[in-house]
């Protein structure tokens, strides 16, 4: 009987002082916020946090947890996740190659080809060798001929319906149209949608850079060049500015000391006409030729006999790619065929009202929240700290939930959480998503933590008149704390 009162007290006793020692690090990570919140550059700003133990439900810290903030691309947690749950992860994006017209004995086709995008963002994707516009152009002109195709007394065609005409959200900034990581989407997406354009620097500091040549070769850009050469080691600090239908381009910025052949991204002008025009170029280099030149269609004809459909690597793939390296084209991408697959059109509209459809399906209260596009780029999009927490508990109870963790980076290993945190103690993992725009820096993922619980976190800063480099660091505190509360 004694043995047992003294084991009991003993269990009493450790259970009190696990309780406290999580007591004093909720302190301390409340400290942390709180010196955070006083510190040059930050205060004057907007600094949201909330920490939320999925294992038990509940609610463990949070510090303006409530308020509206602009979350830049964590708003990609919110996209792939639910993409997972309305898509599925074995989904893939499918484009079709088609014929309209009679083959006769010479092999002419008296007819059309017909290209119908189905919004896969990895359509001609130079990171693949299978995605390359070379090798689906082959495919393609492999599949022509063994229908008998040798000539095309026609066009090839193109639809890009599956989507609307809008590629860029009204609310996207100027600075950041043009250039490769605000392309937009389009049905028929191509080449991730931009191009590289290669600069020779000059011979000196403050000497004018020349653009040299642009891949894909034979694109219909026409390049104004105003760059100019900085230092040795300074990187790519050109912007490119155009519209997204338009041919002009303007270079602006500096490209560094001593560099050829300098590679810069940008955004290509109505990038499913590209595709459809190269695709016509390639054909009549390969043995196949076209009579005449593309051509934008609105409607599939009747009498379409299928040559190939084309299908993307599956969802869980392209959502891993998207939120590992940030990728905006591919989540927009996402984002509108969700609107397509629920709604008929693949429309800003239409994916913002999948995602707050998903939370009323989850019951997951949306005060204070904004989805405006798919990848964060717009400034109008906004959450709060407790609602993404809540969030990412509800995608913890899902059946793919280890794909989508494994689609967020991880802390010492991959993307942009490699180098994130100092060497945390064994036993504890976090994967975070990040987000980062003038005067937002923003943090969201899980921590599995070294008792064995999970833990989903969230800390926004908005307004903060510090560089990014600096409210990373400052951020850094608050989420290192985090991760060592158990």
């Amino acid at each position: 009987m004694k043995k047992t009162v003294i084991a009991a007290l003993l269990l009493t006793t450790i259970a009190l002082c696990g309780n406290t020692t999580q007591g004093q690090s909720v302190a301390d990570l409340e400290r942390t916020v709180s010196q955070t919140l006083h510190e040059e550059g930050m205060k004057h700003g907007m600094l949201a946090v909330c920490v939320y133990n999925v294992s038990t439900g509940k609610e463990i810290y949070s510090r303006n947890a409530e308020m509206s903030v602009t979350p830049a691309s964590v708003q990609k947690l919110l996209t792939t996740g639910v993409g997972f749950a309305r898509l599925g992860s074995d989904f893939r994006f499918t484009t079709k190659l088609a014929v309209r017209g009679n083959v006769d004995r010479d092999g002419v086709l008296h007819g059309n080809i017909y290209l119908t995008g189905g919004g896969d963002p990895l359509l001609g994707s130079y990171r693949y060798r299978q995605t390359t516009a070379d090798s689906l152009f082959e495919s393609w002109a492999m599949a022509l001929k063994k229908k008998g195709i040798r000539r095309v007394d026609g066009r090839v065609c193109y639809n890009v319906s599956v989507f609307d005409e809008q590629p860029l959200h009204d609310s996207w900034q100027w600075g950041d149209i043009g250039n490769y990581y605000a392309a937009g989407v389009s049905g028929l997406n191509f080449h991730e949608n931009m191009y590289f354009v290669y600069f020779n620097a000059g011979k000196k500091i403050g000497y004018p850079a020349t653009a040299v040549r642009t891949v894909p070769k034979n694109l219909d850009i026409h390049g104004s060049c105003e760059v100019t050469t900085a230092g040795e080691n300074t990187g790519d600090q050109v912007t490119i500015y155009g519209s997204p239908t338009g041919k002009e381009r303007l270079y602006r910025g500096t490209v560094p000391l001593g560099k050829t052949d300098f590679a810069v991204r940008g955004a290509m002008p109505n990038p499913a006409r590209s595709c459809a025009d190269l695709f016509s170029s390639y054909l009549r280099t390969h043995g196949i030729g076209v009579s005449s030149n593309s051509m934008q269609v609105y409607s599939t004809p009747d009498s379409l006999r299928q040559v190939v459909d084309y299908r993307s690597t599956p969802y869980y793939t392209i959502a891993q790619y998207t939120n590992l390296t940030s990728n905006n084209i591919y989540a927009e991408s996402i984002f509108k065929y969700l609107g397509f697959a629920r709604y008929g059109i693949g429309s800003f509209e239409n994916g913002s009202r999948v995602i707050m459809d998903y939370m009323k399906d989850k019951g997951i209260a949306t005060g204070g929240v904004r989805v405006i596009d798919g990848s964060g780029l717009s400034r109008l999009n906004s959450i709060t700290a407790s609602f993404m927490c809540r969030y990412l508990a509800a995608m913890s109870k899902e059946p793919f939930y280890n794909e989508f963790l494994q689609s967020i980076a991880k802390v010492g290993e991959n993307g942009t959480a490699k180098n994130l945190l100092p060497t945390l103690p064994r036993g504890i993992s976090v994967h975070v998503k990040t987000g980062t725009m003038d005067g937002v820096k923003a943090y969201a993922g899980y921590v599995k933590a070294t008792n064995g619980q999970t833990l989903a976190f969230t800390i926004v800063s908005n307004g903060h008149d510090c560089s990014p480099q600096e409210a990373a660091a400052k951020l850094n505190k608050i989420l290192y704390k985090i991760a060592t509360l158990y």
